[in-house]
Order: structure tokens, then sequence, then C-alpha cells
């Protein structure tokens, strides 16, 4: 049973499903205290839905840049615990798996990552620059007390920061075969094309949105809204959501409602995005409105001393030559981001995440705390 083990034990039996953080950040706190870390509680948000944050700091004193680990303690619900095959929030092994809820996503990473902060401490006490710890239980909910939150307390303050690893779980096959060093953004628009409502069988008395806006929404479909570039695949637009009617079947609605999302590549912007949707909508003539939500902008970190680090570290322990991605949704990177010149994730096999029997290889779990440790050495050991 490895430190690295026990506290993903110990952080998995703790029920914290979000925006609850179940004393998950005040065990860290405490450990990395110990060790010097100057920690400091954010919590944010109305008491009947507060978020806890952990800022916490190892400055040596020497001069360097400032790593930081980030990540959340908050897990999505369980979903129905009669199929699963063992207690969400008790830790239990199968078949050389650790199954829990958080077991993947990411309550592993963030154990990995203060054990191998803890080891390099240890090890290096005059290291360069500082080692920062950015946690929230606001990841998996609505994502508006937690990281965004704090990275605007860190800028009202001036803190400079050089380098992040977010500790979400982007290996797909294997531990290490792909870091996530860019996200695309998500732009969400809710479409409103009104007509006149109506019976079917007076059609001429009637105004259906749904036949006016469909070949717009067919033409929306068909754009290639850019061709991507060397890191990102081609902008996106899918529809979620199409709502009209009354429930009767013999009137014509009198609205249309369309939820949509573009995921987007540094290829574009969300004004570009919004002008184009609007000028098609224009062109059929509609009667329409859009209501916007940014759900985050794209962010991108090319190869420098972060990724080399980082893929340095994998390649020592795993031996393999890693991928760079940025597929998959948006994560606190993007809030990151903002502040912080490269930001990457990586983290465990991501198969199970927010599934039920969620899990984590055991034999990958200290091979990850390894990697964090290498890439410590990489950036903050005195030259």
């Amino acid at each position: 049973m490895t430190a690295t083990l026990r506290l993903v034990e110990d952080l998995l039996t703790r029920p914290s499903v979000t925006p609850a953080d179940h004393g998950c950040q005040a065990l860290i706190a405490q450990r990395l205290s110990a060790l010097g870390f100057v920690c400091e509680h954010l919590p944010f948000g109305p008491d009947t839905f507060r978020v806890d944050n952990l800022w916490a700091v190892h400055d040596s004193g020497v001069a360097g840049p400032t790593v930081v680990f980030a990540g959340h303690t908050d897990v999505v619900p369980t979903g129905p615990l009669a199929q699963w095959h063992s207690e969400p929030f008790v830790p239990t092994y199968r078949d050389g798996k650790l199954y829990g809820r958080g077991a993947a996503d990411m309550k592993t990473s963030v154990a990995a990552m203060v054990v191998a902060a803890e080891e390099f401490v240890r090890a290096v006490p005059q290291h360069t620059g500082r080692i920062a710890f950015l946690l929230t239980s606001d990841e998996e909910g609505p994502s508006v007390d937690g990281t965004v939150k704090v990275v605007q307390h860190l800028q009202a303050r001036g803190e400079k920061l050089d380098a992040c690893i977010v500790g979400e779980p982007t290996s797909v096959n294997s531990l290490g075969d792909v870091i996530k060093n860019g996200r695309r953004g998500s732009l969400s628009g809710k479409l409103t094309v009104t007509g006149v409502q109506g019976h079917v069988a007076y059609p001429q008395l009637a105004k259906n949105p749904v036949h006016l806006a469909a070949p717009a929404l067919a033409e929306l479909a068909a754009i290639a809204w850019d061709e991507g570039n060397e890191y990102f695949p081609p902008t996106t637009w899918q529809i979620s959501n199409i709502h009209a009617g009354t429930g009767a079947t013999n009137v014509i609605p009198g609205e249309l409602v369309v939820d949509f999302n573009f995921r987007f590549s540094t290829a574009s912007t969300p004004q570009g995005l919004k002008d184009r949707v609007a000028r098609v909508l224009d062109r059929h003539q509609l009667q329409w409105r859009v209501d916007w939500v940014l759900g985050g902008e794209p962010f991108l970190t090319p190869v420098g001393s972060l990724v080399t680090a980082l893929s340095e570290a994998i390649r020592a322990e795993t031996g393999l030559q890693t991928e760079l991605s940025t597929t998959g949704g948006t994560s606190d990177g993007r809030f990151i981001a903002k502040v912080c010149p490269q930001v990457v994730e990586f983290g465990p096999v991501n198969a199970t995440i927010h599934k039920i029997d969620e899990h984590v290889a055991v034999d990958a779990i200290e091979p990850l705390k390894n990697i964090y440790r290498r890439t410590l050495e990489a950036l903050l050991s005195p030259r």
C-alpha cells in the first residue's frame, strides 16, 4: 500500500458529489501545510451552494517559474446504486482495478499530484520557483464559483503563473498515451423562430415556423465553419434540442425553439460564428432571435517547456511516445489559460469516467505519481 494509494482511498471514501467537498481539500491542505505550503481556503457562492476552493503555494525563495497542479475534488452523482457492483464510496478492488466514484475523474490524479509534490519538496527543498495547487469542488457542476473565481482572485492580486497541469483523465488506452494541450471553445445558442399559430386544416391562415426554419437549419448543418489547424479539428455545429407545438396534433405551432452548440477551434472566433449564423437566418427571412452563452474560449499550448517536460516524463516512466490532442469537452483549463501561458491536461485512462463502476487500474497509480514528480524535477530542479 503506497502513500498514493492510501490517499486515493481516503479521498474516495468522501461522498463529494458536486458542489460538496466533504473534507477532501482540508485533508490535502493539512498534508501540504506540513511541507511548508501556504494554504488559502477560498469559498465562493451562496451558503446553500457553497463551493470550496484551495490555493496552496510552496515558495523556496529561489527565483524560477510557478508550476501549478490543478484539479477538482467534486464528483458526479453515482446514478442508480443498484447497478453498481460495489458501493461507490467504498474503495473496492477487483481484477487489478480500484473501483469508486471519482477513481478516474479525478481523485487518483489529485492524490498523485499531492504525493508527487511531497516527494519532490522533501528531496529538493531549495527547488527553484514555486509549486502551487488550485483545487475546486465546482468542476462537475455549473463551474461559476470554482476555478474561474479563484483565477479572478489571483488576477486581482497580480499572481503570475507559468505552467499548469490539470489532472483530467486524458489517457485513452493506457496511461500516458495522450496529453491534452488545448481544448476547443464552447458556444451555445437558443434560437427562437416566430410564426403564426393556427389550425392545420387552414395553413393559409397560419405561418409554420418549423417549415420556415427547416431550410436555414439544413444550411447551418452543412456549413464548413473552418478547416481547423495543426492542433485543432474543424469547428462543428450541432443541434441538441428542438421544440415546437402545443402537444395537439391539429395545431400549427406559433414558435420554434432550437438549442445548438458550436465546439470551435482557434481558427474561429465567437463573434465571427455569431455573425455567420445571423446572416443565414436573415437570408431566409426569418423572424428570429438567438440567446447566446459562451461556455469557454479555446486554448492551446504549443510544444514548449511544459509539454516537453511532461512528454519526457511519460516516456521515462512508461516508454510511450505520447500524443498531443485537443479533442473532448471543456475543462477548467479554459479559465486557467487566461492567466497562464502553458496549460495542459494529463491523467489516467478515461474509459469509465461518469459511468457505473468507475475505476482506475491499480498498476497505473504509482506511475502517474512518478510522471508528475518527474515533471516537477525537470521544471524546478536547480541547474
